[in-house]
């Protein structure tokens, strides 16, 4: 499909969408319910457990708001009016207080006596450690996000009493406390899980995936995998202010046009996961919220394999960056949505800011010079890999490189690879030479994206980048604080670096885009990405 085919047959879906008919499981009455949140969704949790190997990023708001953690964040209003969580501050949850020992090596947190799970029993300092057991030693995803806050193994989480936990630190570290704040930290119900527990399965992964054992603001009431998820409000939750909605429907509507229809239309009263382009449609139109945050920490990129000829010259990596349409793609394929990171004006950065534009912008002149310089003055054929499960944003914007790099001699045929393959190809085997890349860190700090995208071995690290410096200046950067005297210039050091080297070329930070009826009240815009239902109500 050419780039003109592409534009069209979008246009025609949206077109078409307003003619669909409401769907049959659709409850007519629900958007005008008040007590009833209808919400339609590309893709919904393949988990109740976010501990599970291969749970998907929509299971995160399973976590959010079926379970508690000891610690969350605040909040804070944005220039334009919307709240957005508040990094800096951590406020209580099942913790309803906390003091850092003198040394900075442990934390005690005293727990809430009036909380319980939702079978009534009081959750306690046991429930907190078996939790946090089963997060280190699980292995996947939530270890290495535990790790990331140096909570890395049982014998570092303690049982005072029934309702104070301790933590003893590995090391100082300023990522510890805001990692107890992130989804992955649940606190479960032991005594459910452990009667579910065998000696395949101690940490009863398999119940848990279908069955959750917490005592968050929100009960599971329904799940259909593929179809539906339906919480209830529990009632007796003590952690927060009691939710003002009593049932939340999350409905799956793999359909972005068709999702743009229902919100159109009223049928729904939030719709997530929507596209640059009806995103901006909606704002246009002014009949229904759009709130659009920049996502922190986030890049929509492309990668460049640094182990694979061409890309293990630096004057290809850079000739690339010369030749790519910024302007374009962001107008085209982002809609403008999120913030350009390109057009930057000099290669020495001038602050700390991550992310912050590159210093490059189209030049097809200097394309063909390196290329020229480089040994590659004819040009070459490499494949540009992209992930169709975020074909929304991927498709027109392989479509526009391709042929603003056919302009300069560098043919790229696009490789579409299904979602389902995707992580294994691009971030466990490494093995895709030039490929389009969505990274997002949720510990809001310049060393931590790096930590994850520019170290050798890491999983976001497609690129194959190896930079002893870059190795040095994380190690050295990640843990201490930000006002030490050397965090600004180690992460100007890395800016630099990564300007020069440009394993990963930075297109633009994309948006969170959600979009909900004007009677929809107390939306937050989370790192996480998914839906926080508890502050939610309708007016």
């Amino acid at each position: 499909m050419d780039r003109r085919a592409f534009l069209k047959n979008s246009a025609l879906m949206a077109g078409a969408a307003g003619s669909l008919p409401l769907f049959k499981f659709m409850p007519a009455h629900a958007a005008g319910n008040r007590e009833t949140l209808i919400v339609i969704t590309g893709a919904g949790p393949n988990s109740m457990d976010i501990h599970r190997e291969g749970t998907n990023r929509p299971s995160y708001a399973i976590a959010v708001n079926l379970y508690d953690r000891l610690l969350g964040y605040g909040t804070k209003t944005l220039d334009d009016g919307i709240v957005s969580y508040d990094y800096e501050t951590l406020v209580p949850e099942v913790a309803e207080s906390w003091e850092v020992a003198d040394d900075k090596m442990s934390a005690l947190f005293h727990l809430r006596k009036t909380a319980t799970f939702w079978d009534g029993k009081p959750i306690t300092a046991n429930d907190v450690k078996w939790s946090f057991d089963r997060a280190v030693t699980v292995g996947g995803f939530p270890t290495v996000q535990m790790k990331a806050g140096s909570l890395e193994k049982p014998e570092q989480f303690e049982v005072v009493d029934e309702h104070t936990f301790k933590i003893n630190f590995l090391r100082p570290s300023k990522l510890t406390l805001p990692d107890l704040a992130v989804p992955v930290p649940i606190i479960i119900n032991s005594e459910v899980a452990k009667a579910h527990a065998t000696d395949d399965d101690p940490w009863a992964t398999d119940y848990l995936h279908r069955t959750p054992a917490g005592g968050g603001a929100y009960k599971l009431l329904r799940w259909d995998p593929g179809e539906q998820t339906v919480y209830e409000r529990y009632d007796d939750w003590q952690n927060g202010e009691v939710p003002a909605l009593k049932r939340v429907i999350i409905r799956e509507v793999p359909s972005a046009s068709t999702r743009r229809a229902l919100i159109e239309r009223g049928d729904t009263d939030i719709s997530l996961d929507l596209p640059p382009k009806e995103a901006a449609d909606l704002h246009a139109s002014d009949k229904i919220n759009v709130a659009g945050v920049p996502i922190e920490n986030c890049i929509n990129a492309l990668g460049l394999n640094v182990e694979m000829a061409p890309f293990d010259d630096k004057r290809v990596r850079q000739a690339i960056a010369y030749a790519l349409p910024y302007k374009q793609i962001f107008d085209a394929a982002a809609y403008r949505r999120g913030r350009m990171m390109h057009g930057g004006q000099s290669f020495t950065p001038e602050s700390s800011d991550w992310p912050q534009p590159f210093p490059y912008d189209t030049d097809l002149d200097k394309a063909r010079a390196l290329l020229e310089e480089a040994g590659h003055g004819n040009g070459f054929e490499v494949p540009l890999s992209i992930n169709l499960g975020l074909a929304q944003w991927t498709e027109p914007t392989a479509l526009l490189i391709q042929e603003s790099l056919g302009k300069i001699g560098i043919r790229t045929p696009i490789d579409k690879i299904p979602g389902a393959n995707w992580r294994t190809q691009a971030l466990v085997e490494k093995s895709l030479a030039m490929h389009l890349k969505n990274f997002g860190g949720w510990l809001n700090y310049p060393d931590y994206y790096f930590f994850w995208a520019y170290v050798k071995g890491h999983l976001f690290n497609s690129m194959n980048y190896s930079n002893p410096t870059i190795d040095r200046l994380v190690d050295d950067t990640l843990h201490i604080p930000v006002d030490d005297p050397a965090y600004v210039p180690n992460i100007k050091k890395m800016i630099a670096i990564a300007f020069e080297d440009v394993p990963l070329i930075p297109l633009w930070q994309p948006n969170l885009d959600v979009a909900m009826q004007k009677n929809v009240k107390g939306y937050e815009y989370w790192f996480h990405r998914q839906l926080d239902c508890r502050p939610l109500k309708k007016a």
